[in-house]
């Protein structure tokens, strides 16, 4: 059965549906009496809307359902009971039929799976057609009602903006349902964790080594799963190396494009200076591990620093605090513009200078806004992956040796939920604890971020 196919004949329908409902209602519009209550097109739309939610409901399930219900048919077909009583066989031999009907594979490994094709063919025809006549009577039968229901007195407008109120409701739903989800997953398997790890080992330990518990005996026992040196790694490299240099070089970006730059400069620099922002993050890691950080090494074992890796915290950090300059400048560059302009005119009245008005003046009257985006960029920070992954390496050290190799938590997350997995082992589900603490981090981060702002623009505003 064609979506898509399903999808054009619905839209079709409601597109008719608004056609028939607008026509009517200019009849109204025409007619003697008073004015009606809505225009045409509200009417047209009241129709249309009735003519396609219920098909669209219907054509997302059946789409769902139509396959299985062909399956379950060429199951109980005669065809069929050659079929193998493992189950594992009997599925590989239904994956290959329904990827032959599909067009995925070309052709079958298993013979029985060329017998049972066109049963399974014909049953998905018979479905699909189903499906379009179910579709098309329910498109029609909410369109007769709704076109029943038009008249000159009718609050077709008030019933369209429900109906879009309930889309809009819908559809934040859905995202607070999504957020819902991954706390519920996250916590479900965290909770399977720490059922066999201590939480106190986990978030106090100084000894990171998952691999070296395999064995149920182990666990609890080894210290494997001491994440101090993940939380660490993250903090060195996202909080601290990346911060030192996001922060300056963003706040004084700002205050050039602010204060200091003609207007036919900053229409250039601005979104030069933005377009970082959407550089792929795996091309800053090229960057890092192939230029930035051999760079680093030669230059630490010039000045006598033999223990320098070629995998090391600084070429991380660097390499991401370039990578979010654009937040912090971008919140830096909106929190200093919208400090009032009397404040700058008072002070250049005073006889300060437009140096000692931006240090006395602007900046701190702005400090609020600045504080949020360096929060906002710290949690953006923290989450980065691929730069640590390609610069930083995936030693756990305990170290405050820039030089040195660490790792962070998104780093492990990625390591340890790579390639094939149990997710019945403390090895796999360390990585949904370091995740949710990770999302807790990140939350507390945002929250604060957007409590300052928002102090700032109650101040302002």
């Amino acid at each position: 059965m064609s979506f898509l196919a399903l999808l054009i004949m619905v839209v079709g329908l409601g597109a008719a549906g608004f056609v028939a409902g607008r026509v009517r209602a200019l009849a109204f519009a025409r007619g003697p009496g008073a004015r009606p209550h809505s225009l045409p097109v509200h009417h047209g739309l009241y129709v249309a809307l009735w003519a396609a939610i219920p098909a669209l409901i219907f054509v997302a399930v059946w789409t769902q359902l139509g396959p299985s219900l062909a399956v379950d048919t060429m199951l109980a077909s005669p065809e069929a009971q050659a079929l193998p009583a493992e189950p594992m066989e009997r599925q590989a031999i239904v994956s290959e039929v329904t990827g032959l009907a599909s067009g995925t594979i070309t052709a079958a490994f298993n013979p029985l799976s060329d017998t049972l094709l066109p049963v399974y063919q014909a049953a998905a025809h018979r479905y699909a057609l189903i499906g379009y006549v179910l579709a098309a009577i329910l498109a029609l039968a909410g369109g007769v009602f709704a076109y029943s229901r038009l008249s000159h007195a009718f609050r077709a407008r008030t019933k369209v903006e429900r109906m879009v109120m309930g889309g809009l409701l819908l559809a934040s739903l859905i995202a607070i349902l999504t957020t819902a989800g991954i706390v519920a997953s996250l916590l479900f398997e965290s909770l399977r964790f720490f059922s066999q790890v201590s939480p106190i080992e986990f978030l106090f330990g100084t000894t990171w080594s998952p691999q070296t518990a395999i064995r149920a005996d182990q666990v609890g026992s080894s210290g494997a799963f001491g994440a101090v040196p993940l939380f660490w790694g993250t903090i060195f490299i996202g909080a601290i190396i990346a911060m030192a240099v996001a922060i300056p070089l963003g706040l004084m970006t700002a205050i050039y494009l602010t204060q200091y730059a003609r207007p036919s400069v900053r229409k250039w620099l601005k979104p030069t200076l933005e377009m970082l922002a959407g550089v792929p993050t795996v091309v800053y890691g090229y960057f890092a591990a192939l230029t930035l950080a051999p760079l680093i090494r030669q230059a630490a074992v010039s000045i006598g620093i033999t223990s320098a890796s070629s995998e090391s915290a600084l070429a991380a950090g660097l390499v991401m605090g370039i990578m979010i300059i654009p937040f912090v400048s971008s919140m830096a560059d909106n929190s200093i513009a919208a400090v009032p302009q009397a404040m700058r005119d008072g002070s250049l009245a005073m006889g300060a200078t437009t140096s000692e008005t931006i240090k006395r003046v602007l900046v701190p009257a702005a400090l609020p806004g600045v504080v949020g985006g360096v929060l906002l960029a710290v949690s953006r920070a923290i989450g980065e992956t691929m730069i640590v992954v390609m610069a930083a390496g995936l030693a756990a050290n305990l170290t405050a040796n820039p030089f040195a190799s660490v790792t962070t938590v998104t780093t492990q997350i990625v390591q340890l939920l790579t390639g094939d997995q149990e997710f019945d082992s403390p090895k796999t589900l360390a990585a949904f604890a370091l995740g949710l603490v990770l999302f807790v981090v990140t939350l507390l981060l945002n929250i604060v971020a957007l409590r300052v702002v928002k102090k700032y623009r109650e101040a302002y505003e």
